[in-house]
C-alpha cells in the first residue's frame, strides 16, 4: 500500500515522529518533513540519507499552513498520505491551568489538526488511495485525571476521523486514526514516568510505536489502539465506564501526588 506513495509527517523532529520519519524512510518511502525548526529537520533528513522535503511551518498559523500547501504543490512527489502527528501533552491538575495553557493544547492538537487536513485536502482528493492518519491517544478514548484538556483535544481527533472518514466514503481518502498508550518520549516529564511505573503502567518506546504505525499504514483498518489492557479499558469505558471509574478512583491518590510534585510513595 505504501510503495511510491508520498507521506507528509507533522512534528516530525519530535520523539515520536523522528522514529516514524525514520522508520518510513527505511522502507524506501519519501517524506515531507515539518516542523519548527529548520535546523532539527536538517538534521533529521541528512541522517536519513539527504532525499526528503523539509519544510519549517507552524502548523498553528495560517501562514504556516499555507507554506506547507504551496510547498507541496511544488514538490515533484505529490502528496499520498498526511499523518497529523504533531502535539503536545499535559500533565497538570485543570484548576491550574491558564486560559493560554488550555487554548494552545486545543490549537496545536486539535484545531490545527483539523485545519491542515483541510488545507490539503484538495490535493490529496486528486491522488489514487491518499489518506489522512490522525495520530489520536488511548487517552482520546478513556478520560484521565491530569490530562482533561489534552483528553478534551483527543477525543475531538477521534470525533473528528470518523466524521470526515463518513464524508468522504465515497471518495478516493480513507481517515483513520491511530491511538497509541503512554509513550517514552520528551513530552513526559520525570512525574508522569515516576507515576506510571508505581501505577505500573506500561509505557512503549517511541520506536514501538513507529512500528505499529507502519504496520497499520500497510493495512486497511481504520483505527488502530496500542497495548493491553489498554484496549480492553477503550471497549469497556464505551459500555460500562463506572468500571473503569472505580479503578481510576483507587489509583486517584498516586495520581494526584504525583500532580503535585510529590514522588514520594
Amino acid at each position: 500500500m505504501l510503495k511510491n506513495k508520498t507521506i507528509l509527517l507533522t512534528g516530525a523532529s519530535g520523539g515520536i515522529g523522528s522514529e516514524m520519519a525514520k522508520l518510513l524512510s527505511s522502507h524506501g518511502i519519501k517524506l515531507i518533513l515539518v516542523g519548527l525548526s529548520q535546523v532539527a529537520l536538517q538534521t533529521l533528513n541528512a541522517q536519513l540519507g539527504g532525499q526528503h522535503y523539509v519544510i519549517e511551518a507552524d502548523i498553528s498559523t495560517t501562514e504556516g499552513r499555507e507554506t506547507i500547501l504551496s510547498s507541496c504543490q511544488q514538490y515533484e512527489d505529490k502528496l499520498d498520505i498526511l499523518i497529523n502527528n504533531a502535539g503536545i501533552g499535559q500533565f497538570s491538575l485543570f484548576s491550574d491551568l491558564s486560559e493560554d495553557d488550555i487554548a494552545t493544547i486545543i490549537n496545536i492538537n486539535l484545531t490545527s489538526t483539523l485545519l491542515l487536513s483541510q488545507t490539503l485536502l484538495p490535493l490529496l482528493l486528486t491522488r489514487p488511495q491518499a489518506q489522512i492518519v490522525n495520530i489520536g491517544s488511548i487517552l482520546g478514548s478513556i478520560g484521565f485525571p491530569g490530562s482533561t484538556v489534552y483528553c478534551a483535544s483527543k477525543f475531538g481527533s477521534r470525533g473528528f476521523t470518523e466524521a470526515l472518514r463518513r464524508e468522504l466514503l465515497d471518495t478516493n481518502v480513507s481517515v483513520r486514526y491511530f491511538a497509541p498508550r503512554a509513550t517514552k518520549t520528551a513530552l513526559n516529564n520525570e512525574y508522569v514516568e515516576a507515576m506510571n511505573d508505581e501505577l505500573g503502567t506500561h509505557m512503549d518506546n517511541a520506536n514501538e510505536v513507529a512500528q505499529q504505525l507502519l504496520s497499520f499504514l500497510n493495512g486497511e483498518s481504520a483505527n488502530k489502539y496500542l497495548g493491553w489492557p489498554e484496549k480492553l479499558f477503550v471497549r469497556i469505558n464505551s459500555v460500562l465506564p463506572s468500571i473503569v471509574e472505580k479503578s481510576i478512583y483507587k489509583q486517584l491518590p498516586v495520581i494526584k501526588r504525583y500532580l503535585q510534585g510529590d514522588q514520594r510513595p
